[in-house]
């Protein structure tokens, strides 16, 4: 598995996450994750520490036991997204990075097309989102879901190669639910290009003939580090495959 590592000291490791690989283990995923990928590389293990020796569950506490449990891996992004994704080497790193994220301290950018125009350049999508109860993969925008609040910037106007009018944005997320940023937009009549939960079939199935993955991407992330609380600030380029889709549509 080849996971780029753009930042890494004795606390923790940012990770430029491919699409196409699932962050966290589960009974239905039987292909290696990245989970599997950071227990191997860094021995981040309940069974496999680094003075390797076993760890008895009596003597760790909660956020010891969730650090091993999840190999360090502080938050998630969905397999078919690609980009940031912080990975903390200690408990104490670990737990001071999730409580920033519950605080809302840490600055995610992502890039996403979508289909459409957006007549409003910038804006903020407010709306609940919860699993749907007839759809357990899925997710939506429900009044009994958690709150969830998606900024989004207007960066570009395109055409795919059919001539339908796409929207390139930058887009933050102030919350962290899961398929946020997708459901928010769908929510919006703006689908990302090429997702195979919310697009619908149709529609995915034309994205896929110009944009082989989901047009999503975690470009940038700020947070204080552990230690130190000095502010990072770190970037990650589009992939080549979204680069490619870009300039087709610039072409059309």
């Amino acid at each position: 598995m080849d996971i780029p590592i753009l930042f890494e000291d004795d606390n923790l490791l940012v990770v430029d996450k491919p699409s196409g690989i699932v962050v966290n283990r589960s009974e239905s995923v039987k292909k290696d994750t990245l989970q599997d990928w950071a227990e191997r590389e860094y021995q981040i293990s309940i069974r496999s520490t680094s003075s390797g020796q076993e760890i008895k569950d009596k003597k760790l506490n909660n956020s010891q036991r969730d650090f091993y449990d999840r190999s360090g891996i502080v938050h998630r992004l969905d397999k078919e997204t690609s980009g940031l994704l912080i990975i903390a080497k200690t408990s104490q790193a670990f737990f001071y990075l999730q409580s920033q994220f519950g605080k809302r301290e840490v600055v995610k950018k992502y890039y996403a097309l979508v289909h459409g125009k957006l007549e409003v350049q910038e804006g903020s999508i407010k709306a609940n989102v919860g699993r749907l109860p007839w759809n357990r993969k899925k997710f939506g925008v429900l009044p009994s879901g958690r709150e969830a609040i998606t900024s989004y910037k207007l960066l570009k106007l395109l055409r795919s190669p059919k001539r339908e009018t796409l929207s390139f944005l930058e887009v933050l997320p102030h919350t962290g639910r899961t398929h946020q940023i997708r459901v928010h937009l769908k929510y919006i009549n703006h689908p990302v290009v090429s997702d195979p939960d919310y697009a619908g079939r149709k529609v995915y199935r034309e994205d896929l003939k110009f944009c082989s993955r989901l047009f999503l991407h975690a470009g940038y992330l700020k947070f204080k580090h552990p230690i130190t609380e000095k502010v990072i600030k770190i970037e990650s380029l589009l992939p080549k495959e979204l680069e490619e889709v870009l300039k087709d549509c610039i072409n059309n």
